[in-house]
């Protein structure tokens, strides 16, 4: 399996922040979030854990010649795959071996608000030197992941710019098995520095100078190797802070039969996977063409700079080749059906219009949800087990992918065009466009709701989900 290693069942801000991330600290001790120095939600201390985490500092080698030191669970990039089964609680205890506050978010599982890892929701902070243990039920079943939730603002050496983040796959009650292998790819990149955002823009962004598949540049690691006539199930992680991306698998075709973890009514063959900040994508490639390949980046620059892992048939050898796909465009609709008349009341419509908001020259845009930056951004208020459709309303001229905590939403609109039966945790709303879900609010407790990429999470592009 090409995924670090395995494990088996058995209030603060950082110092240097801009003024106005500040504000934060007033709003986590209104709601009560708190730096935890021991145990939470631990039943016994004499019970062992399922699973054990270190937050530590790590040297990761790239590629030979470099190494960067980062952040990491368990010393390794990506941290150990957390593999549970849906239903059977599972305590995961947390180590932070680090001088600053962390925090730990179970992304895409569906937990009480306590444990799902935000302080926004109420879940403690991890303290300095600290430990602490989380006692949940895993569900829903598919591929989820782990990572860190805390704010960086312009410190690149924290939050998701760090390699905090790490596989979690909840096994179905019942599943078929019908591959031959299973892969866990998660695409990353690091080094990051500030630069212009365009040629036309002169706001703050985030560029990178390494880039990398679980942990190592294309050609410096294990390559996965495949015999013709296997059936590969690749496991995709976008856990870039920032990067949306575009990957291919030289002279091959990908089969997606899961978004985000869950099921998709329509598999499909396709060229290309597209992957936002925080996005999971399953898929089948059957192996049909003997050869040495690359699967990678189409973007050529990211490529070469290290965004691909090698595919090696047995008995083949040489260099690896690169065959670039074509420009067929990525589709959430390809998955879905189409829309069927609903025989039950409309659901209740809550529109969310999300704006670039310019703060100066050489600095940080910031960001707002319906006229308000977070934390004075307007709670989205719904009802146990009510019916809504969100209104993703982008009218800026960047992407974004968006992420509600503790619950999935099912696509029904995009770009005014109707859908069913694609259900996920992460949507990418393209550019001055709109994206509409349909939510049942199923899980009540405090939820949060914000744009993947660090940097708008960070400078104002949040809002917590309420539940009267």
């Amino acid at each position: 399996m090409v995924c670090g290693s395995i494990l088996t069942p058995a209030g603060f801000v950082p110092m240097g922040l801009p003024l106005d991330q500040m504000h934060r600290r007033q709003f986590l001790a209104s709601i009560g979030a708190a730096v935890v120095p021991a145990t939470l939600f631990a039943e016994s201390p004499a019970r062992k854990p399922d699973f054990t985490l270190h937050i530590a500092p790590a040297n990761i080698e790239i590629a030979p010649g470099k190494t960067i030191r980062t952040l990491a669970y368990n010393g390794s990039v990506p941290g150990p795959l957390l593999r549970m089964k849906e239903g059977t609680p599972v305590t995961i205890e947390v180590f932070n071996d680090t001088g600053d506050p962390e925090i730990v978010h179970w992304h895409g599982l569906k937990i009480p608000s306590a444990v799902d890892g935000a302080t926004e929701e109420g879940t403690p902070l991890l303290a300095p030197h600290g430990s602490a243990r989380y006692t949940f039920t895993p569900a829903p079943s598919g591929t989820r992941w782990y990572h860190t939730h805390v704010m960086a603002g312009r410190d690149l050496k924290r939050g998701t710019y760090t390699g905090q983040f790490g596989f979690l796959y909840i096994d179905p009650r019942s599943e078929t098995g019908n591959y031959d292998q299973e892969i866990f790819l998660a695409l990353k990149e690091f080094d990051p520095y500030m630069s212009s955002a365009g040629p036309d823009d002169d706001s703050l962004d985030v560029a990178y100078k390494l880039f990398c598949i679980n942990g190592r540049a294309l050609g410096h690691g294990d390559p996965i190797r495949v015999k013709q006539g296997e059936r590969i199930l690749l496991r995709i992680l976008n856990a870039s802070a920032t990067v949306h991306r575009r990957i291919a698998v030289a002279g091959h075709r990908f089969r997606v039969i899961a978004l985000d973890g869950n099921p998709v009514p329509t598999p499909r063959e396709v060229q290309a996977l597209e992957l936002g900040p925080a996005e999971r994508i399953d898929a089948i490639v059957e192996m049909n063409q003997p050869g040495v390949w690359i699967l990678g980046a189409t973007d050529d620059q990211d490529r070469e700079h290290g965004m691909g892992i090698v595919v090696e048939y047995a008995g083949q050898s040489g260099e690896p080749r690169w065959l670039p796909p074509g420009n067929e465009p990525w589709d959430y609709k390809l998955f879905g059906n189409a829309a069927k008349p609903d025989s039950q009341p409309g659901p209740e419509r809550i529109p969310l219009v999300f704006e670039k908001k310019f703060a100066g020259h050489h600095w940080v845009d910031k960001w707002t949800i319906n006229g308000k930056s977070f934390p004075k951004t307007d709670p989205i208020r719904v009802k146990t087990n009510g019916r809504y459709r969100l209104v993703f309303d982008n009218r800026s001229d960047e992407a974004h992918p968006v992420h509600l905590h503790r619950h999935t939403f099912e696509l029904a609109k995009i770009a005014g065009v109707p859908t069913s039966g694609v259900h996920k945790d992460v949507v990418v709303v393209g550019a001055k466009s709109q994206t509409e879900v349909d939510l049942v609010a199923d899980d009540p407790g405090l939820t949060l709701f914000h744009c993947h990429q660090q940097m708008h999470m960070d400078y104002g592009f949040m809002a917590l989900m309420e539940y009267s």
